[in-house]
């Protein structure tokens, strides 16, 4: 969660919210699950659902999803 800037998924928000579960899933139920509310974006897991969702702003995300492609933070 990112507390510098306050970004904190809206818990009434997620609970009607449409999850989207990972491509990449197996099948086996280790995989995230996203959703967007609010222009924030909320990560969970899919085999506790019940648990508190991580929040990023759409720039977070990006920059996470670039990171996890090829393993380097990218510069600001």
């Amino acid at each position: 969660m990112n507390t510098q800037h306050g970004s904190r998924p809206p818990r009434a928000g997620l609970k009607d919210a449409v999850w989207h579960r990972s491509s990449y899933s197996t099948g086996n139920g280790a995989c995230v699950e996203i959703t967007l509310v609010d222009g924030v974006v909320a990560v969970r897991d899919s085999k506790d659902t019940g648990r508190p969702a991580l929040a990023f702003s759409p720039r977070e995300w990006r920059a996470f999803l670039a990171t996890a492609g090829d393993g380097r933070p990218r510069r600001r």
